[in-house]
């Protein structure tokens, strides 16, 4: 028996994405298998959770083996704290000075590398009297945000002679972990800026799942696990190490709403971009691209119907997609699957030439959720 949870939002659509718990917990187990015992894990929640409901998710992560989150930005922390979720926080992304005392109240952790941070911390701890808990971002090669090496030694030691911070770890992020030599010179930047500073106590985290995978970075004592926890792979290297044996968690589905015939010539959608041949069944769900479903994989895309491959026909539109069903047994109120463990998003993904992870991200603006265990 499957049991069901929803989250408390309009529910009132005959399309929905599906998570499934019992695969997130599976998936933070295989990424705490191939991770040294005396090493914590941080799950990254960051985008609601990649698109996949972050508050929903936290209690089942927490259970499987994170010891902390990670969010994008303060809010994504608050929205977390607010449903009661009482563990460690840290914002991986810049935080804007004027809304440190928010992560303060919050009791977030932060990420800083400026003294505009370090003068924002000051002034929020002479005004509320607690020291903002935070984790130095120093970048190696990313080219994105943190401290620079050149800069990094200095900051860091007067992070810890700042007495009005609680300071708890130094991180960085890999911008190639597909590529070895790419990979190596971040991890040697990285072993020079340690190396010659006092960690005792701190967390250091440079591996995020692909680093997690593929490599073994003794100069850390924190992992990021990110996309693999929702049962995708980033890109890895050829000589790809210890791989994780991850179970699908989202599926996309939608009731049909409409059947009709159509005929020789006749075309199908805006653009007429899909014309019948013969005569053919059509379906219509109500699920478009302001619901996510990118419009690029139009008349590309093929979804399971009663157990039957039927093939996406026509622009996808903004609220709406044809199918067609010719020789299915198909009735309105039939549900249509569009993802799940056999057709894949990074199937999508390949089609558009992205990556999984943007449309995961995407698929949440207006499809309700719904929690299987």
């Amino acid at each position: 028996m499957k049991n069901i949870r929803q989250t408390n939002i309009n529910i009132h659509r005959d399309s929905w994405v599906e998570i499934n718990l019992e695969n997130v917990a599976h998936n933070m187990k295989q990424i705490r298998k191939i991770t040294p015992k005396d090493v914590k894990l941080l799950a990254v929640v960051k985008a609601d959770a990649y698109g996949h409901g972050s508050v929903m998710l936290a209690p089942t992560l927490l259970a499987s083996g994170a010891d902390m989150l990670g969010v994008a930005s303060i809010d994504e922390g608050v929205d977390l704290r607010q449903a009661k979720i009482n563990c460690d926080i840290l914002v991986l992304g810049a935080v804007p000075v004027w809304a440190v005392e928010t992560a303060v109240k919050a009791d977030l952790i932060i990420s800083i590398f400026s003294k505009e941070h370090l003068n924002a911390c000051k002034q929020t701890f002479e005004r509320t009297g607690i020291k903002p808990k935070v984790h130095i971002k120093l970048d190696t090669g990313m080219n994105r945000i943190g401290i620079s090496i050149d800069d990094a030694k200095d900051f860091i030691k007067k992070v810890q002679n700042a007495d009005y911070l609680e300071f708890g770890g130094i991180f960085t992020h890999l911008a190639n972990a597909e590529d070895r030599e790419k990979t190596q010179i971040q991890i040697d930047r990285w072993n020079k800026i340690i190396s010659s500073v006092n960690t005792d106590g701190l967390l250091l985290h440079i591996l995020n799942t692909a680093g997690t995978i593929c490599y073994d970075e003794p100069n850390s004592n924190m992992r990021r696990a990110g996309i693999a926890l929702y049962g995708l792979y980033p890109d890895l290297p050829d000589n790809k190490g210890n791989i994780p044996e991850l179970k699908p968690v989202m599926s996309l589905k939608a009731r049909i709403v409409n059947i009709h015939e159509a005929h020789e010539g006749e075309g199908v959608s805006y653009g007429h971009t899909f014309i019948v041949k013969g005569t053919s069944k059509i379906a219509t769900i109500p699920l478009g691209y302001a619901d996510g479903v990118p419009r690029g994989l139009s008349n590309k895309i093929s979804a399971k119907l009663n157990g039957k491959k039927i093939q996406q026909i026509g622009n996808i539109t903004m609220d709406q997609m044809m199918f067609d069903v010719t020789g299915v047994d198909a009735k309105c109120g039939d549900i249509i699957t569009l993802l799940d463990e056999e057709n894949t998003i990074d199937e999508w993904a390949k089609i558009l030439g992205t990556i999984n992870y943007e449309l995961t991200c995407r698929l949440k603006v207006r499809l309700p959720r719904v929690y299987t265990r």
